[in-house]
């Protein structure tokens, strides 16, 4: 028999696995899984992601995106093997609107040098799309994806695929007609998803930081009034990428080059002349550039009242989140600035995008805090 115990003992002391068993819980053991494994498989798949973008700012600022002229998913891997392959690429290149009207003066080497950017940015495209099928069909057939992650993986997977599609729908835009550029309102569109599945799997990565039980018992001490103004900020960052990218389209960034002022004036001069009078706000350098400026205030103001709310939280982690924010604004609106007076150089304006990566995900971690709040002393309160 066993022997008497003491009224303070804790139940299970004895079991096997003592305390760690019962702190384990149910919730935890329902949804296991492999969560540290997905979280540094997901992380890879950011920096590819990362990658990808810098490299597709690269290439769009090199003039690059139309110098290969077909959509070869599986073929288009191998790149031209000889002399033949490469004089065969070139002559599809020449039969384009891009080389008749503005390229004419390019020789052989002249379009390898634009090629090898483009085929590298579909290359990694490739190796994001295997690397994530080798993860997610490897954890489903072990079985080791947590309860309630399989479509979350799933759905990446599928927005992949989705932005392949629509890289070729960007491209073929710029094949045909008159057109010795891409459809700025498609690049945007580009761009827009690869920055919806970057904060997805950012997202992910900070659930898997935490175990389920901890986030369910974090969500009950949510910040409602500054979850709801980062989800804001967010959404307004968000926009302002795409107006960037509406910018980046048509080469607005060079158009005017002085600051705060356009020409000498508030408004560019003749902010309408295109018709119809919709098409300026996607095909007018001057008016796109004023409301990526417009846009850029916007944010600023709001981003300090944003600052001030979340300066005050109650979690020391949520007020650290939300300093990063708002010094990547900083750095993000002076370096816009610079951007502009500089005439946008190929290196000034992929760190403007690398920084617009920063600042976009630093907003998304202080939205996460202030959804689920870390737990603290009350010493660091």
């Amino acid at each position: 028999m066993s022997g008497k115990r003491s009224i303070f003992e804790e139940v299970g002391q004895d079991a096997p696995g003592g305390r760690q068993a019962a702190a384990k819980g149910v919730i935890d053991r329902g949804r296991g899984g492999a969560r540290g494994a997905i979280r540094v498989w997901l992380m890879g798949l950011f920096a590819l992601v990362l990658a990808m973008i810098v490299v597709g700012g690269l290439t769009r600022l090199t003039d690059s995106g139309l110098s290969i002229t077909e959509w070869r998913p599986i073929t288009g891997a191998l790149p031209p093997m000889n002399a033949a392959d490469w004089q065969a690429e070139f002559a599809k290149y020449q039969a384009i609107p891009e080389f008749q009207i503005q390229n004419q003066w390019m020789q052989l080497e002249d379009f390898k040098s634009i090629y090898w950017w483009e085929w590298g940015h579909r290359q990694l495209g490739r190796v994001i799309g295997l690397v994530w099928a080798l993860g997610f069909f490897g954890f489903l057939a072990a079985k080791k994806i947590p309860t309630g992650w399989s479509k979350r993986l799933l759905g990446l997977g599928l927005l992949g695929g989705l932005q392949g599609a629509v890289g070729w729908w960007m491209v073929h835009s710029g094949l045909q007609g008159s057109m010795t550029d891409v459809a700025s309102y498609r690049l945007a569109t580009h761009l827009g998803l690869a920055f919806v599945i970057l904060g997805l799997i950012a997202w992910y990565v900070m659930l898997l930081g935490r175990e389920e039980r901890e986030l369910m018992q974090a969500r009950r001490g949510k910040e409602r009034k500054l979850y709801g103004m980062s989800t804001g900020l967010l959404h307004f960052a968000f926009l302002q990428i795409l107006i960037g990218a509406l910018v980046a389209g048509i080469d607005a960034g060079r158009s005017y080059t002085d600051w705060p002022l356009m020409a000498g004036g508030v408004l560019p001069p003749e902010p309408f002349m295109i018709e119809p009078w919709w098409r300026n706000f996607f095909e007018n350098p001057g008016l796109v550039q004023f409301i990526h400026r417009v846009t850029g205030y916007l944010i600023f103001a709001f981003g300090i009242v944003v600052w001030l709310r979340g300066r005050k939280s109650a979690h020391r982690a949520t007020r650290v989140a939300f300093h990063a924010a708002f010094i990547a604004m900083l750095l993000q609106v002076a370096i816009g600035i610079h951007t502009v007076m500089s005439g946008a150089p190929w290196h000034i304006a992929i760190l403007h995008q690398i920084l617009a990566v920063v600042f976009f995900v630093l907003i998304l971690r202080a939205r996460f805090l202030s959804l689920y709040p870390r737990a603290q002393s009350v010493r660091d309160a």
